[in-house]
């Protein structure tokens, strides 16, 4: 009888206790459980914003050289790592017939010239014969007023005179259209000598060579490059920064190079250009970065950490950056009060380096925002405010 009791005894605590851990499971773990926070308050701080992004060692200054019509290349002067100085010669193309040709024009020419001197002379000639029949023909209309000659003869005289204007006329287009020839011909040649100078491909200005993008005996047709040059004190870098986290970026903002072949050391720079066109794929922008002193024997292409330090803000209205969330479609923080969540929109400013975000609009010094839960935040959240969601 006693034994009875006792295991009736166990068996009502044992079910008792299990009762107390599942709703003390239920309490803190289930549905019906409160929602562990963390919060902080809305104060004042002094932001430094602090932006930093990826950058690319590029060449400001580049030169594609190679001809301007299709050829066969017939030697290349120069080889990748060579210093040029402005006008040296970097490669030739092969003229092939181009020497006959322009001998042929110079031929041509020289026959031109002489035929604008024989038209010039023929025009001497018959200006001289106009002269003389003008005069013979005056004399003859004086003496036919007198009656000392017909009026026959006085035409005849006449006569010769308007033919020799008509010779002198017609050698006077003549000389003007051997002049023509010669000047055609001489715009022929000069084509074909810029045509001949166009052949021997010389540096545009001072600069390294970093391409030989095409050996003697290969066929290159118009505008492709033989040998690539850079301007070695053009260096600069191409960053790219989170257009969302790109606020601040202005031309003129100093900034802290660190290249992947030099960890450890800083080179100074500043923002030379920020560019219109960002990425739309990304989702960055895209700027120049110049160094303040362009580093030796850095290579092209070559990976670099940037960091630019945009004006700071002074007694900012701010809260953690963990604190703005996205909720129905709008940006802002979730306000505790009277111990319930209230998300609140807000308009944001800058960030500071240490994760503070800058508050425009929506917030006042002194307000409780919550910056760490549990799970996905509603108005109707039941929430206990910890000091940390890390341990039980």
């Amino acid at each position: 009888m006693n034994f009875s009791f006792d295991r009736r005894t166990i068996l009502i605590a044992a079910a008792v206790l299990l009762v107390a851990v599942l709703l003390l499971f239920v309490a803190r773990s289930g549905p019906l459980a409160s929602m562990r926070v963390t919060v902080a308050p809305v104060a004042r701080v002094d932001l430094a914003p602090l932006l930093f992004g990826i950058g690319v060692v590029e060449a400001r200054r580049s030169y594609l050289v190679g001809p301007t019509t299709a050829g066969r290349v017939r030697f290349v002067a120069v080889d990748v790592g060579e210093v040029v100085k402005a006008g040296q010669l970097l490669a030739e193309m092969d003229p092939v017939d181009l020497d006959q040709r322009l001998a042929a024009t110079s031929a041509a020419v020289h026959r031109a010239q002489s035929a604008v001197d024989t038209a010039a002379a023929q025009l001497a000639d018959s200006a001289a014969r106009r002269n003389v029949a003008a005069a013979n023909a005056r004399r003859y209309e004086e003496l036919g007023r007198k009656g000392f000659v017909s009026s026959s003869v006085t035409e005849g005289k006449t006569q010769e005179m308007n033919s020799a204007t008509a010779q002198v006329a017609a050698a006077e287009a003549a000389l003007a259209g051997s002049r023509q020839d010669l000047a055609r011909l001489d715009a022929e040649r000069a084509g074909a000598q810029q045509q001949r100078s166009n052949l021997r491909l010389l540096a545009p200005a001072d600069g390294v060579v970093t391409a030989r993008d095409a050996e003697p005996g290969s066929t290159v047709v118009a505008g492709q490059a033989v040998v690539r040059l850079v301007a070695a004190d053009s260096l600069w870098l191409k960053l790219r920064l989170d257009q969302h986290r790109a606020a601040g970026l202005q031309v003129g903002l100093p900034a802290e190079i660190v290249l992947r072949s030099r960890p450890g050391q800083l080179l100074p720079g500043k923002v030379a250009r920020i560019e219109m066109l960002g990425d739309s794929v990304t989702e960055e922008r895209i700027a120049q970065v110049a160094f303040d002193t362009p580093p030796k024997d850095v290579s092209i292409g070559e990976m670099s950490e940037i960091t630019l330090h945009p004006p700071g803000v002074k007694q900012a209205l701010a809260v953690p950056g963990a604190a703005v969330r996205l909720h129905g479609g709008k940006t802002g923080v979730w306000l505790l009060a009277a111990g319930k969540p209230e998300f609140v929109p807000v308009k944001t400013g800058t960030s500071g380096a240490d994760g503070r975000v800058q508050i425009i609009d929506g917030l006042k010094e002194g307000d409780m925002v919550i910056v760490y839960s549990e799970g996905e935040l509603t108005e109707d959240s039941r929430i206990k405010v910890v000091a940390t969601l890390t341990g039980s």
